[in-house]
């Protein structure tokens, strides 16, 4: 069984543990979460697979479990430790009894502040989480007997980072206000000389900040968010889609955004996208 993002929205909404982040942690963290996966097993005794498209930020991965396998595009591995995985990738997760992951869903690390990282150098696989979390604390929240007390563990060590390091908090703080101004006023074509007039810097240096925080252009990461919203949108509430809420100059220009994002490899014989089009088929007659 593939369980897929934006098709098989009840599994992602049902089967795991979230807590969504408040104050000065949010600048940086989107959710904690953790699989609920025990009363699976017997209808999926061997096993399941969760599909995700791609997404900005990070994950941390915890195995608080069994080995299981991670598909990253093309390259699918064996998964016995803990990992950091970049989202800007289509992803599969092969999940087997005994499989139990915590997990941090990052929009920017704040490690860059102690370590010199620039995650625009991460892409394409997992790597080794212990290069940006001390072994120590992996292993407290390994400890942890639930997944409230994992994510008081965690909370508490990013807002003693944060709190450290609060001096150094602008690059991001342009970073996501642009995200997130973006996302509330759907204003995605929006171009890189105009946001960075707006904080008196430089388009290089904005360009800069985006790629070392995101790992990515500003361009990209709007584009990626402007995608995601869309398709969440005619999943959630299709009566009130429309493809020019999301700056789409016409019906096709939207369609073939849709496709790109949705038409990958590890699911052409499933065509995920083909739901989703049928729904935006319909709108595109209502609006014709």
């Amino acid at each position: 069984m593939q369980h897929i993002e934006f098709v098989h929205s009840e599994h992602f909404e049902n089967n795991y543990h979230r807590h969504y982040v408040s104050g000065p942690l949010s600048l940086f963290v989107d959710f904690f979460w953790q699989t609920k996966f025990e009363h699976l097993w017997q209808k999926y005794p061997d096993g399941f697979s969760d599909v995700l498209f791609p997404n900005l930020g990070y994950s941390y991965l915890i195995n608080l479990g069994t080995p299981y396998e991670m598909q990253i595009e093309q390259n699918r591995f064996p998964v016995k430790g803990d990992g950091f995985l970049p989202r800007l990738n289509n992803i599969e997760a092969f999940h087997q009894p005994g499989n139990v992951l915590f997990g941090i869903k990052f929009k920017v690390s704040p490690v860059i502040f102690e370590k010199k990282v620039n995650f625009s150098e991460y892409s394409g696989t997992m790597f080794p989480l212990s290069y940006l979390i001390d072994q120590s604390l992996i292993n407290d929240v390994k400890h942890a007997h639930s997944f409230e007390k994992r994510v008081q563990i965690l909370s508490q060590h990013y807002e003693q980072m944060i709190e450290q390091y609060k001096g150094s908090l602008q690059p991001m703080h342009i970073v996501t206000e642009i995200l997130q101004q973006a996302a509330i006023h759907n204003s995605f074509e929006t171009s890189v000389e105009e946001l960075a007039a707006k904080y008196s810097i430089s388009s290089r240096t904005l360009q800069r900040y985006f790629e070392a925080g995101t790992g990515v252009s500003s361009k990209q990461a709007l584009q990626v968010l402007r995608i995601r919203k869309a398709v969440s949108h005619i999943v959630s509430r299709p009566q009130t889609f429309h493809y020019g809420v999301y700056s789409y100059y016409d019906y096709s220009h939207f369609h073939k955004h849709l496709r790109q994002f949705l038409q990958k490899d590890n699911l052409v014989h499933l065509q995920p996208h083909l739901q989703l089009l049928q729904i935006a088929r319909k709108k595109q007659v209502q609006q014709s």
